[in-house]
């Protein structure tokens, strides 16, 4: 039993972090909300309370529908790609093939380069005169001219769904890899010698093992994509005509590129909103993860 003592030396103990999360995350949240009730403009920068006439100039907007349109197709495409092209590559990495050592640094190689350096070489690649993607198409015989991949809005939200695709999907290839080598092996023998094939020793022995891992690894991409920023605005700046917009890339605009801070702290609380549910759902995931562990 704790005694009075043992809890205020826990509190104590977390007093750093808790001021932190505090003063860095919290107080801008806070400040965020109480922002959005005020209007704002280049012409008038001073700010105006308003209420709630804010959010419903917002809603009622055209660029709105196509913000939540364009971040609900930018945020399923990269992570349910993400998720299969990791898992696979996993899998591949797992099967004890030669020189694995640098074939694994190599698919790690996207990761670690900065999301800013990733979206320049992305940019140089999808150029409509010199770059590599519109090369290798035209050889291939599968495109007849040049494409504008970025420029046109049929094909501009495609293309950055790919670039960030080969930029995140060695996170989820080391988090599942690293939950397969976990997979007991004496299942998988078993199973060799019930006369499982793959695909069924994958279904009913690998998939059941790591469920877990991949609900949480789902859970956290979904959040780290929604909140992405740096890739899509680099190549696109949202465009062409509101084409790629996603919140964090609606938000920078209209508050740092149009001085619309209002709009752009209402935007940032639709935002927080969205992000508090997915942290909930990940939270819920790993408790169950925790759960099936300490019951099994």
């Amino acid at each position: 039993m704790a005694t009075f003592a043992d809890r205020w030396l826990l509190w104590l103990f977390l007093a750093p972090a808790i001021i932190l999360l505090a003063l860095f995350m919290y107080y801008p949240m806070v400040g965020t909300v109480i922002e959005s009730f005020y209007e704002t403009s280049f012409i008038s920068p001073e700010p105006r309370f308003v209420g709630w006439a804010v959010y419903e100039k917002v809603v009622a907007s055209r660029d709105f529908p196509e913000v939540v349109w364009n971040s609900i197709v930018w945020t399923l495409g990269v992570v349910v790609l993400q998720n299969v092209l990791g898992f696979f590559t996993a899998l591949l990495l797992n099967q004890g093939l030669p020189a694995q050592g640098m074939l694994r640094a190599i698919v790690l190689l996207p990761f670690v380069l900065p999301g800013v350096v990733a979206a320049i070489l992305w940019r140089f690649m999808y150029d409509p005169q010199l770059g590599l993607i519109n090369s290798i198409l035209i050889r291939a015989g599968l495109l007849e001219n040049n494409a504008a991949w970025l420029a046109d809005s049929s094909t501009a939200m495609a293309a950055v769904i790919f670039a960030a695709l080969w930029k995140g999907f060695p996170f989820s290839t080391l988090i599942y890899l690293a939950a397969l080598q976990n997979v007991d092996r004496e299942q998988i023998e078993a199973a060799t010698i019930d006369g499982a094939g793959p695909i069924r020793r994958l279904r009913d022995v690998v998939l059941p093992a790591i469920r877990d891992v991949v609900l949480v690894n789902v859970v956290l991409t979904t959040i780290l994509t929604f909140n992405y920023f740096d890739l899509v605005w680099v190549l696109t700046r949202g465009g062409p005509q509101n084409a790629t917009h996603i919140f964090p890339t609606k938000i920078f605009e209209a508050g740092f590129g149009q001085f619309r801070f209002g709009e752009a702290a209402t935007y940032g609380v639709f935002s927080i909103l969205v992000l508090a549910v997915l942290v909930s759902l990940y939270v819920i995931a790993q408790k169950a993860a925790v759960n099936r562990r300490g019951t099994a």
